[in-house]
């Protein structure tokens, strides 16, 4: 009775103001403009069909794409790119949708739209595009960041990320974070300086695809050489924000000029043109070519090689497996970054970054090239399907079981990173295989000629071919 009621007053202020369109303009004295409310006489429990009959349903026009036709549980990839009017329908499930709706986001999330029939119920948000952060820009077309954090992904708690852009000769300013700061080199090149407890000094050139990590309250510049750079900083701490960082600007002007000169044996006249904001990022003399003239020497000395706060990944040959490419840093080869390990995982088109787990910690994933999928499975029966594209951020939470497919037309490149002192993980295939058979008849029902095809070797990524055939 509710909804008939709802649907006969929807009909009757219809006719007062198209649903949906604002009333005509006009002298409200003319009698012309309806007024705001409808009168009570809305207010029946009764309609008939006749009037309660808004016209014939909207002639919604699409086709299916290939797989959308088949078992929901078969999974395929939908592709709806290109599909004038995706629909969340897969198989025998779901139905039209005549709108209002966001075409383009259905049309990039379509396990959003129809998801698998094996997804169930639904995990935590794994997925945030850093394109829906706020981007803060830096003074005078310096530079750019955005984040991910807490507040975007609240069950994202161990790690947070931060993507920054510095133009040629930009700066992120001196400062100190509260947190550990693990960093890739994304593309193009800077200058990255520290100096540590001890009076040790640091300064180093990286460049795209090398990495860095700066200890929880060590005090670092970077600075953009003449390609500019861009760069992914991992946090410890899933509440860290840019925002709160101190900044060697903030430490000046909330110091007492006294005790600064006190502090740092100068007239007090020295402080009288420091900033009087924070820079945060901001352009300044570009960085000479030659490194040793900013190559500070101290009593101390520098900080020893095997404490470098740099690891020049980008020279490291990549691991080849059948799907793809793998290559590993973590504390074995990076000592410094004593609970940061990860990975670079090359996915060709088809390809799967097989499915598995992390024992000992979440993973914090970012998208960097291609686009392509993930199934989170949560115990015990919850699984749900996320999308992904470059400039996503996944999050795992730990034990959790799930696999990133590729499924796009180039490679697809993605970083994982955990809190660990070693990148390790459990396979889900190697797990199964190294199973007595006899155990694993008896629980799936698999044949033995099923058996006998599966390796007991880690795959990390594995070989395949997106279905392109129409169905």
């Amino acid at each position: 009775m509710k909804l008939q009621a709802l649907s006969q007053s929807l009909v009757l202020l219809s006719a007062v103001v198209p649903l949906g369109l604002a009333a005509p303009t006009g002298n409200a004295d003319s009698g012309s403009n309806p007024p705001l409310r409808a009168s009570n006489e809305a207010l029946v429990g009764y309609s008939s069909s006749e009037k309660t009959n808004s016209g014939p349903p909207p002639d919604l026009k699409y086709k299916f794409v290939p797989g959308q036709k088949e078992d929901p549980d078969v999974g395929s990839y939908l592709d709806f790119e290109k599909a004038d009017n995706p629909q969340p329908i897969r198989g025998t499930t779901g139905g039209d949708d005549p709108g209002p709706r966001n075409y383009n986001y259905d049309k990039i999330n379509s396990d959003k739209l129809a998801p698998p029939g094996t997804d169930s119920g639904q995990t935590i948000n794994a997925q945030w595009p850093l394109g829906l952060s706020r981007t803060r820009l830096g003074l005078e077309r310096s530079g750019w960041a955005r984040q991910e954090n807490t507040v975007v992904m609240p069950d994202a708690t161990e790690m947070a990320g931060v993507d920054m852009r510095l133009e040629p000769a930009g700066y992120r300013e001196l400062h100190w974070h509260v947190a550990g700061e693990w960093s890739l080199v994304l593309n193009g090149s800077c200058r990255i300086q520290a100096v540590n407890e001890d009076g040790q000094t640091f300064i180093d050139d990286v460049k795209a695809g090398d990495v860095w990590f700066f200890p929880p309250g060590i005090p670092h510049s970077i600075q953009a050489l003449d390609d500019g750079v861009e760069f992914l900083l991992v946090f410890d701490d899933g509440d860290f924000s840019e925002d709160n960082t101190f900044l060697a600007s903030e430490v000046f002007l909330h110091s007492p000029k006294e005790v600064l000169a006190k502090d740092l044996g100068v007239p007090i006249s020295a402080f009288d043109k420091i900033p009087d904001d924070e820079l945060y990022i901001f352009k300044g003399t570009p960085a000479p070519k030659d490194i040793e003239k900013q190559n500070v020497t101290t009593a101390s000395g520098v900080i020893p090689r095997t404490q470098s706060y740099s690891y020049h990944f980008s020279e490291q040959p990549a691991h080849h497996v059948e799907g793809g490419t793998v290559k590993i840093v973590d504390p074995q080869t990076f000592p410094i970054a004593n609970n940061f390990s990860a990975a670079i995982v090359t996915v060709s088109p088809g390809g799967m970054r097989e499915i598995h787990w992390h024992p000992t910690s979440d993973e914090w994933t970012f998208f960097i090239r291609g686009q392509g999928r993930a199934t989170l499975f949560s115990a015990p029966s919850t699984a749900t399907t996320f999308d992904y594209r470059a400039g996503d951020v996944g999050y795992f939470p730990k034990s959790n079981s799930h696999y990133v497919e590729n499924t796009g037309d180039e490679d697809l490149v993605f970083l994982e990173v955990l809190q660990a002192p070693q990148f390790t993980d459990m396979a889900l295939g190697q797990w199964i295989a190294s199973t007595p058979k006899q155990i694993i008849k008896d629980t799936l029902k698999l044949g033995d000629s099923t058996l006998e095809k599966l390796k007991t070797d880690k795959q990390y990524v594995v070989a395949g071919t997106r279905n392109k055939e129409s169905h």
